[in-house]
């Protein structure tokens, strides 16, 4: 590799070397600087200042893992929105046009027809969680 092929990514090698040195030296200086206090209330188990009350390897209802992956999911499906939307605005108020690889361009036609079938996709993958269950609270 030529230097002008590395140049660019210098910068980002100096900043990752210049973070990692940082961290290190802060995790020296705390382990050999730093107050150590050790006693039995120091050392006791909390959590957000208040004792537990239970064992911490309990097991949880798996309702509550799979409202948080619809959860995660449908989220970031939401952020592939954002853009689109900015995209299909721009097709449909100028008439602008996305390149296609294969020498071809999409217009609003071809977004809006994209994104139905992803909502169509979102869609049925509701209406399958729904059948199954994973939303209900009981």
């Amino acid at each position: 590799m030529r230097v002008a092929e590395i140049e660019p990514y210098a910068a980002i090698g100096v900043v990752i070397l210049v973070v990692t040195l940082l961290t290190g030296v802060m995790l020296i200086l705390a382990h050999t600087v730093g107050p150590r206090r050790h006693g039995p209330v120091k050392d006791s188990v909390y959590e957000s200042g208040v004792p537990p009350i239970a064992d911490a390897r309990r097991r949880f209802n798996v309702r509550f893992y799979m409202i948080a992956v619809l959860f995660l999911l449908f989220d970031v499906e939401v952020i592939f929105l954002w853009p689109w939307a900015k995209l299909f605005h721009g097709a449909a108020t100028t008439g602008a046009t996305l390149p296609l690889e294969n020498g071809g361009e999409a217009g609003k036609g071809f977004l809006l027809l994209g994104m139905g079938l992803f909502f169509a996709l979102l869609v049925f993958g509701l209406l399958y969680e729904w059948k199954k269950g994973a939303l209900k609270w009981e």
